[in-house]
């Protein structure tokens, strides 16, 4: 195994321990939480190697590096997340290799998936992203719905052709009220899914936690944690 391979297999491993040390302290299975690696800024060559060591489901957040990465890891069993903040001017693209688009914050970008969708002959699964630090009508400063936008955003994508109501995500908030509370901002959004799967029961996906919070959310209930920087290193600065 090269270094690199070595690298990334000793943090995946550390990862791993986290997550079953968290599970078996709040009685869960580990089978319970899925893990999502998210490889952005790192290359294609990063990718081939998590899926070596057993790794199924990757996350991005920038079309332009995902699509190329994504086409170079084609032949690759592999589960692709979109998480970051989407412009309808992408949603093109992104329908043509995301499995999973865990950032759905407003109808309008509801109706550019679904059209993409039914264009590439794919069915997306949508998570909608939820923004605890937005009021009613606001988008949040990470990006993300207001919570009293849920029900409309879950109905809107039960009627769009070509798309899944998956669940919620929702990345912990810098402000507002739950700002420095990760337990319990993720607690609150187990609240709001609760409540979805009652009209939509088949949307029971909770994307929450990423590498420094991934315990918070695992406690609280999430389904799936996004973790990175515990796996990859520290990013790369963009230019």
């Amino acid at each position: 195994m090269t270094d690199r391979g070595t690298e990334l297999a000793e943090n995946l491993a550390k990862v791993e321990a986290r997550i079953a040390g968290a599970c078996a302290a709040a009685g869960r299975a580990r089978e319970e939480v899925t893990l999502v690696v998210v490889t952005k800024t790192y290359p294609a060559s990063d990718v081939r190697i998590l899926h070596e060591l057993g790794v199924r489901e990757v996350a991005e957040n920038r079309d332009q590096d995902a699509a190329p990465k994504a086409a170079a890891c084609q032949d690759l069993s592999l589960t692709w997340h979109f998480v970051g903040q989407l412009q309808t001017n992408k949603v093109r693209s992104v329908a043509g290799y995301a499995d999973v688009v865990q950032s759905v914050d407003r109808v309008r970008l509801v109706s550019a998936l679904s059209a993409a969708a039914v264009r590439a002959e794919r069915e997306l699964v949508c998570l909608i992203q939820v923004a605890l630090d937005a009021g009613s009508g606001e988008r949040g400063a990470r990006g993300g719905a207001a919570p009293d936008a849920i029900e409309e955003l879950a109905a809107a994508l039960a009627d769009a052709p070509g798309l899944r109501p998956g669940g919620l995500m929702t990345v912990a908030p810098l402000t507002g009220p739950y700002a420095g509370r990760q337990q319990e901002a993720f607690e609150r959004l187990l609240e709001f899914s609760s409540r979805l799967r009652a009209d939509h029961p088949a949307a029971n996906m909770v994307s929450a936690g990423m590498s420094a919070d991934l315990e918070a959310a695992v406690t609280a209930g999430a389904t799936h944690v996004r973790v990175g920087t515990a796996i990859l290193g520290d990013r790369p600065r963009l230019g």
